[in-house]
This record gives structure tokens, sequence and C-alpha cells, in this order.
């Protein structure tokens, strides 16, 4: 097995990036952290990173199966200078939960650069500008019978950005 892939699950390496964007997807994926990080320096922008279980896989079921399987990744993607950044939350009445839906990527709509982001989730979305993203997963995927692995599986919260090998 090379560094940073995983036959099993079809995974070919442990880094992606804002370059990969059109063949990777993030539904129902859990988001277990989130933090904005400052700049290194005193003018430099801020840097988004969310903790999160990447589904790296969806397995169809067989029979006698009836429900699907999944290869998970705890892995921490990173937006670097990011900016302009809005969301809303709403778990009223709801165990909160952050699972994205989707995200999207614009192209702005002014001369400032950096596309704009879109993270929307079942209760949730987050805006921002950011230049783009690194996504790290920190393990080798794990197949699970849910959609969010537990915090043993995952080895805790981290937002480290070390991919495995």
């Amino acid at each position: 097995m090379s560094a940073g892939t995983h036959p099993e699950s079809g995974l070919t390496k442990s880094i992606w990036s804002d370059a990969d964007f059109d063949t990777m997807g993030w539904h129902d994926v859990t988001i277990h952290g989130l933090c904005v990080q400052p700049g290194a320096f005193d003018d430099a922008l801020p840097r988004l990173l969310l903790d999160i279980d990447y589904i790296v896989r969806w397995v169809q079921p067989v029979a006698p199966e009836t429900h699907f399987s999944f290869w998970i990744a705890p892995s921490t993607l990173v937006f670097d200078d990011v900016w302009d950044i809005e969301g809303d939350l709403d778990f009223k009445g709801m165990a909160p939960s952050l699972d994205i839906d989707h995200i999207r990527r614009s192209a702005p709509k002014d001369s400032r650069g950096g596309p704009q982001w879109h993270i929307e989730g079942h209760f949730f979305e987050l805006k921002f500008r950011a230049a783009g993203f690194q996504q790290y997963l920190r393990q080798a995927p794990q197949r699970s019978q849910r959609l969010v692995l537990t915090h043993g599986e995952r080895g805790g919260p981290s937002f480290a950005e070390t991919a495995f090998v």
C-alpha cells in the first residue's frame, strides 16, 4: 500500500485541496469541531478549521443487507485566508448536530478576489470567502454502518494538519 492510499476504500491520497473540489463530496459529513485560527502575522487573514468525519465512499448494500455502509476517515478541513464569515444555526427543539448537506464554491461578485464558499447543513449554514482549502485525512478510512464515527473510533476531536501514511 502506497503512502496515503487505502485500496479497500478506493482512496488514492490522504491530502486533498481545492484543486480536487469537483471530485469531492461532503454530503452527510459530520462536523465535530470548528476553529477560527488567527493569522500567523498581525496583518494575516485567519484560517477556518473543521474537524470532520469525511465519507470516502458509500458502499451499496449486498443482499441480505438492506442499508448502506461507509468508509469514513477522521479529517481536518482547512480554509486559508478567510474573510467575510457569516452563518446561522437553528437547532430549536432538537439535539444539535452539524451535518453537511453540501459545500458550494462560487466566483466572487466583486473584485476583492477569492471564491465564495457556502457550507449548507441540515439546520445550519456558513458562508465565507477564502483563498482555498486543504483536507487532511488523519487516519486510514474505517468501514462503518453509521454515517459518523464514535469518539473512540476517531480518537477524539482534533484539528491536526497531518495525513496518515
